[in-house]
């Protein structure tokens, strides 16, 4: 049984729902059973172990229901000398997912303060994980003037982002999961909360500031820890391991080194770019052998598109660079940390390519297992690398960088060994339970004895951003430094209530390298290729739902088999080529008119829509794709009005974004003939400055930021009397 010493800390952790319990915890059985279960376990022993703890009680809700089993029906449960899980009884007794758990959230913080009054002290410290246990302990925070602490997990906000990218609509949304109960009650957590635990500098700068409460000076960051136990360095048998020989059958020569990705198959993950990246670099594919696991799979063809066509393309891209032999690509690894052990047995590297990585827990362990470690530069990694000195970050849209960093420490021994050695030693030293909770209690420690202290805060009328500024990247963000930083200041200080959105011909590589080479911030909302690819915030959410939409009758064989036919027009290269988006360089003095160009792929019966830019390019993509129907079906699924959306742009591309009921403004007088005589419409704003300078000017002009000052419409114009009368 749980026992305290006299003068140790007693701190109680909360996590309200999902299925908790001391042992064989049910990870994966539905949304609530994910890695916050696992993480509050580990961390209620940990703490336990500490021996400046006395007492941790981790509290959850009571489930009587045989449906899943008696466990969660006890009141008590040790898990430790010091620590024990303690269920209280909130609602219903069966298992219900967390979404409908509200209405019981103020019953239950009753019920544990009761309990809690009956204990021989009151706890010291409150730790809330999760939105619906930061609601229950804001109130007994504030009920018995004890410090909380909150580890969000996964954040409302960022939550509704990620499903509208899949196609859900905002009401289905609400219904479902209770967003804005949820998003209310993060808001509330955080402005209670003295201490909020994030995993990585990327958390806190691309969720937490999305919120009105964020307080930058209560953040700290603490990464989870590893379990040493399972990931540790090779023992000497790995490669007599049947899991050993399942892999090994796809190699010639098996006891080369060893470069090993483990990621699911997610556009994000970046994992077709790494076997380019090997396959290009002759003498990394003489030295090494690549073996990616992309999760497991029974059948590619059962698997959803978006799998299918990530693992289609690494597939296809092993064909290009025939890389049989010397590329494993195996269906399934249920022992995740051997395979580690077994790389780095063949001196390996561990590669992470993603395009951005939120933390990387994969490196954390790959490092515990032995392996020096090569990984984006975007995220998480960053934090990992400079803690470990155990690795190379890379650029995850330049394949050389990505094969030139992996050969580096392949055939330098000592490098390999020293990265090897501090990896092991590293994750040990920040990365394990233990250093976690050193860390915890450091940081929480000066918290304990303080009164709590309300802050005031000002709340807008809604949860949601309530206005956007979508912008041309080439014409309306970059060419004028100057601008554009001061803009990008605008942004980031009204990014709570103001959503940021990019609108590009660009593909979405070339997009990002464009915003990281002027240090434009990650936007909410990032429409490429003309409007065929929409992806959410810095992760870079795709909407499946959107390519779904506009394939619809695409025939691109068929556009490129009439166009060879015509003279003036010749395919840009690959890289501005998209499943959505057949690109041509336009010569007009030599090609047919964009009309008779129309009107033969009518003929043809081709639904598509011709867009030209700049004079000399030529797009044609699905009819229900373009840069403004991409902007609208955004705006819908964010609920904000076109009348409160500000478009900045400048070619043909943009004219549908610009016209109708958004504002507009046109940062740049080179294309005045693509533009059909925008500049007169009532919205449409025409300014001094050109670029970034046009978009501040804009927003100045119609008070953009604050009440939103609505132009006042033109009176009509008397048709002129001589030209009315003519024959």
């Amino acid at each position: 049984m749980a026992t305290q010493t006299p003068d140790g800390l007693y701190v109680v952790l909360l996590s309200i729902h999902g299925l908790i319990r001391g042992h064989d915890l049910e990870l994966g059985r539905d949304s609530d059973t994910g890695g916050q279960t696992l993480y509050v376990v580990e961390l209620a022993r940990a703490l336990g172990r500490h021996p400046a703890v006395a007492r941790v009680d981790l509290v959850t809700r009571l489930i009587d229901d045989p449906a899943v089993g008696p466990d969660y029906a006890q009141p008590i449960e040790d898990i430790g000398d010091t620590a024990r899980i303690v269920r209280i009884p909130a609602g219903p007794p069966d298992y219900i997912r967390k979404e409908l758990l509200w209405d019981h959230m103020d019953g239950m913080a009753d019920t544990l303060a009761e309990f809690l009054r009956q204990q021989d002290k009151l706890p010291d410290l409150f730790h809330s994980h999760y939105a619906d246990a930061g609601y229950v302990g804001t109130r007994l925070a504030k009920l018995f003037g004890r410090p909380l602490v909150h580890t969000g997990h996964s954040l409302g906000r960022v939550k509704r982002m990620r499903l509208l990218a899949a196609g859900m609509e905002r009401d289905a949304i609400e219904a479902r999961y209770a967003m804005r109960r949820r998003i209310d009650a993060e808001e509330e957590t955080l402005s209670t909360a003295e201490l909020v635990v994030a995993s990585t500098h990327n958390e806190i700068t691309e969720q937490y500031e999305l919120y009105d409460c964020y307080h930058p000076a209560n953040m700290t960051i603490i990464p989870p820890g590893v379990d040493l136990g399972r990931f540790h360095p090779p023992k000497g048998d790995e490669t007599e391991t049947p899991l050993y020989a399942d892999v090994a059958r796809f190699l010639r020569d098996p006891e080369k080194p060893m470069v090993l990705a483990i990621a699911r198959p997610d556009e994000r993950k970046n994992l077709p770019a790494l076997v380019h990246a090997f396959g290009e670099n002759r003498k990394l594919r003489e030295k090494a052998n690549l073996v990616i696991v992309p999760g497991t799979r029974e059948d590619l063809t059962t698997m959803d598109s978006g799998q299918q066509d990530v693992l289609k393309d690494l597939l296809v891209a092993v064909d290009i660079h025939d890389l049989y032999g010397s590329a494993a690509i195996p269906k399934s690894v249920f022992e995740v940390p051997l395979m580690y052990r077994i790389a780095a047995a063949t001196e390996g590297v561990f590669v992470n390519p993603a395009l951005t990585e939120p933390f990387g827990l994969t490196l954390l362990e790959a490092a515990a297992s032995g392996l020096p470690i090569v990984a984006t530069h975007d995220g998480g990694p960053s934090d990992i690398i400079s803690n470990c000195d155990n690795g190379r970050l890379i650029d995850p849209l330049d394949t050389k960088d990505i094969g030139d960093a992996l050969l580096d420490i392949l055939t330098h021994p000592k490098t390999w060994k020293k990265m090897r050695d501090n990896g092991v030693k590293n994750v040990a030293r920040h990365y394990s339970w233990e250093a976690h909770v050193e860390t915890y209690l450091e940081k929480a420690g000066p918290l304990i004895g303080k009164g709590h202290v309300e802050r005031a805060t000002r709340r807008r009328g809604s949860v949601y951003a309530d206005r956007a500024v979508f912008a041309d990247l080439d014409l309306a963000l970059a060419g004028d430094g100057d601008a554009l930083k001061e803009l990008v200041a605008l942004l980031r200080r009204e990014r709570k209530t103001c959503a940021f959105g990019v609108a590009t011909g660009r593909p979405l590589e070339s997009a990002l390298r464009v915003i990281r080479r002027h240090g434009i911030p990650a936007p909410d909302i990032l429409i490429t290729a003309l409007g065929t690819e929409i992806h959410y915030g810095r992760e870079l959410v795709a909407d499946d739902w959107w390519a779904g939409h506009i394939d619809h009758q695409w025939n691109p064989r068929k556009v490129r088999r009439l166009m060879a036919k015509l003279e003036g027009v010749a395919p840009q290269p690959k890289e501005q080529q998209s499943p959505f988006k057949v690109s041509y360089f336009y010569d007009a003095a030599k090609a047919p008119r964009i009309e008779d160009i129309q009107t033969l792929l009518y003929q043809a019966e081709l639904s598509v829509n011709l867009v030209v830019s700049f004079g000399q390019f030529l797009d044609i993509l699905p009819a229900r794709a373009s840069k403004g129907l991409a902007l609208r079906y955004a705006a819908h699924q964010y609920d904000i009005p076109l009348e409160r959306i500000l478009v900045a742009g400048g070619s043909g591309a943009d004219v549908d974004m610009m016209r109708g009921n958004t504002l507009a403004v046109i940062v740049t007088d080179r294309h005045d003939d693509e533009l059909g005589g925008l500049s007169d419409l009532d919205r449409v704003f025409v300014p001094q400055r050109h670029n970034a300078g046009g978009v501040l000017e804009a927003i100045e002009t119609f008070d953009f930021m604050g009440e939103i000052k609505f132009p006042e419409p033109k009176p009509a114009e008397e048709p002129d009397a001589e030209a009315a009368e003519a024959p």
